[in-house]
């Protein structure tokens, strides 16, 4: 276990990743901000606990991180050389997202990316919430409104 990253570390490489290839609004990143929060309680974890197969500070599973890039940037060429500009110019692997922050903001952006709707406003975290749990860890997945809140406040807020 790691110690958590710290707000003003995560909000720096979020604008330093995604500002340059025009995906940054301050409401994409309260979006990565608590989906950081919640999926690895602020980069704690890296690797998923137990027997799971998610990665990085999203924990972001292969299967995902694959499908971004076979369904998704395999279409839109010039950003997937963005994006892989951020892991040493190469696609690599789901495993690549442990160690390499911006390289797991950057395809965590282009999850979202690719779902509808519009991203939700900064200062809502119900909206943020309702967003997150329908695309990012679906309405199946074990992810509780509560803890979501909490882990928003604990981590992202420092309250």
């Amino acid at each position: 276990m790691l110690t958590p990253l710290k707000p003003d570390y995560l909000r720096e490489v979020i604008q330093q990743t995604l500002k340059p290839i025009s995906l940054w609004t301050v409401d994409v990143e309260e979006l990565l901000l608590a989906t950081c929060a919640n999926e690895s309680n602020f980069g704690t974890y890296r690797v998923q606990v137990g027997s799971g197969v998610a990665k990085g500070i999203f924990q972001m599973e292969g299967e995902d991180f694959d499908d971004i890039w076979v369904n998704y940037l395999k279409y839109h060429t010039q950003l997937a050389t963005q994006i892989m500009s951020f892991n040493n110019n190469i696609q690599g692997t789901a495993d690549d997202l442990v160690n390499n922050d911006p390289y797991a903001v950057a395809m965590a952006r282009v999850h979202y990316l690719r779902k509808p709707g519009v991203i939700p406003p900064a200062t809502d975290i119900e909206q943020i919430w309702s967003y997150y749990k329908q695309w990012y860890n679906t309405p199946k997945g074990a992810a509780q409104h509560d803890q979501f809140v909490l882990k928003y406040k604990k981590f992202v807020l420092c309250q």
